[in-house]
């Protein structure tokens, strides 16, 4: 139980109705899972509007109500407080409500398109090794220890960010790393919450479904910098033409990785091979387990934020050369007859870009690389035809295919993205609309050697069809298709 009181240090408060010395037990934002003693807290939200449930949440007995804006009809007894913005209220409240964890911790966010994933969870598997007891808030997964809590977001909702943080300090973390998602910054979810150090990776066309325009999706990242503090460390990729920007207005000291450029953390490939990449990295040579100049850019801001958290540069190079990346990312198998397939998470043109570059670079000459690739439904319609039409410059065969469709026809999306098609690309794809069948049918046009790539679901464990989640791992169908078609 909190003091309602305390818990709102810091809210900006337009107006409050009753007392704020009263106990409040939880907080919801749910009003189905508001309970005796809680705040409920109103946020408008993208689906629904949680003023419409204000009634239904006293019913259940909550003793508070934190609005944007009063409603005409109030129950007694119980406080109604008027604020500018529930989203950042209810993110500061859980804040002081669960203990101030974050400021518990050594906290680092990482931001950006593309790598997030593969960041946050390369620095959760460092810092493990090297003796720490770290926590992990990710796409995969959440883990606190070795224990693993399966993820429904990228970034949870604020109450429960904040409930899961203090899991974490209570477990003994001493270090958390997360990634920090574009829905998340703009949500406010992490408000309130103090970060050590923070990470960019880049960023591309994504999200433009939420954010309408490629500025807006900027300068949200950005945001999540300039609201750092000055004790705080900031990273970027000097390479990408937009990671400067992200350092502009930031309070936190600036530093900046990069493969091209003069950079505090700078990295130079010596051979990118399917064995993983051997790199010079401040003038040291290492061997990394990770594949492709996308992983290259990734460790090189692992590697920034150990030298930032206070790590000894030999060490971290050591741990680092023993690491393989997250689940779904460049996620790789090879079958009895030395077919390769490729698991991997990318679904933005600029990500299927990045593997399939990396995979033209690995083989020798003579393989085909056949690539499977679908686009999301209820999504960025615009990045459906550049999608396809990139799957068919960088590959020698496309099946284009299903891939979480939600409430779409497979149709509809397939049409889309068969717009994007020029001439030449259309002597190259064709559509299959089950997912199955169509890895079944990349592996029946392959020979041996040739590269398979299955590209959009990477991690996950399903496909969104009609609102049902059916059980599909894109790995277990092409493990077992290699099997079944004696490949």
């Amino acid at each position: 139980m909190q003091v309602l009181q305390n818990i709102l240090y810091k809210v900006r408060l337009q107006q409050v109705l009753g007392s704020t010395s009263l106990m409040v037990g939880s907080i919801a934002i749910d009003s189905r899972k508001a309970t005796k003693d809680c705040v409920f807290v109103a946020i408008t939200g993208v689906q629904s509007d949680g003023h419409l449930f204000i009634e239904q949440a006293v019913a259940a007995g909550a003793v508070a109500v934190v609005c944007e804006t009063m409603p005409f009809t109030k129950q007694s007894g119980v406080t109604y407080i008027e604020v500018k913005d529930a989203s950042e209220a209810v993110a500061i409240m859980a804040h002081h409500f669960y203990g101030q964890p974050s400021e518990k911790v050594k906290l680092v966010g990482v931001t950006g398109t593309n790598g997030k994933t593969t960041i946050a969870t390369v620095l959760f598997k460092l810092f493990t090794q090297m003796g720490y007891t770290c926590g992990l808030i990710s796409t995969v997964q959440n883990q606190i220890g070795t224990t693993i809590i399966p993820a429904t977001h990228t970034t949870p909702d604020a109450v429960s960010l904040n409930a899961l943080l203090q899991r974490m300090v209570n477990e003994g973390c001493s270090h958390v790393f997360m990634e920090c998602s574009s829905h998340a910054i703009h949500q406010k979810r992490i408000a309130g919450l103090h970060f050590t150090g923070a990470l960019f990776s880049n960023i591309t066309h994504d999200h433009l479904d939420y954010h309408k325009t490629f500025d807006e999706y900027i300068k949200v990242k950005k945001k999540f910098f300039d609201d750092l503090p000055s004790t705080a460390f900031a990273i970027t990729n000097a390479d990408d033409k937009r990671g400067m920007v992200m350092l502009q207005n930031t309070h936190a000291r600036k530093y900046t990785y990069s493969l091209k450029t003069i950079a505090d953390f700078k990295g130079k490939i010596l051979d990118n091979a399917l064995t993983g990449l051997q790199m010079l990295v401040n003038e040291t040579e290492v061997h990394f387990q990770l594949i492709g100049e996308f992983n290259a850019y990734n460790l090189l801001a692992v590697y920034g934020a150990a030298i930032c958290l206070g790590e000894e540069k030999l060490e971290v190079l050591t741990a680092l050369s023993m690491l393989t990346g997250a689940e779904g990312r460049f996620d790789y198998l090879i079958s009895s007859k030395f077919i390769v397939g490729i698991v991997d998470y990318a679904h933005t043109p600029d990500a299927l870009e990045n593997v399939l570059s990396t995979i033209k670079k690995l083989r020798k000459g003579h393989e085909q690389i056949i690539t499977v690739v679908g686009c999301g439904g209820d999504r960025d319609k615009t990045k459906r035809p550049i999608m396809a039409q990139m799957a068919c410059t960088l590959s020698d065969r496309v099946i284009l295919t299903s891939d979480n469709p939600r409430s779409e026809e497979i149709a509809d999306i397939l049409k889309d993205m068969e717009a994007g098609l020029d001439s030449a690309a259309k002597r190259k794809y064709i559509s299959i609309s089950d997912r199955k069948e169509a890895i079944k049918t990349a592996v029946s046009l392959a020979n041996e050697e040739d590269i398979i790539l299955v590209a959009g679901k990477g991690h996950e464990k399903y496909q969104d069809i009609k609102g049902v989640k059916y059980p599909f791992d894109d790995k277990e169908v092409l493990r077992e298709t290699f099997e079944i078609l004696g490949k």
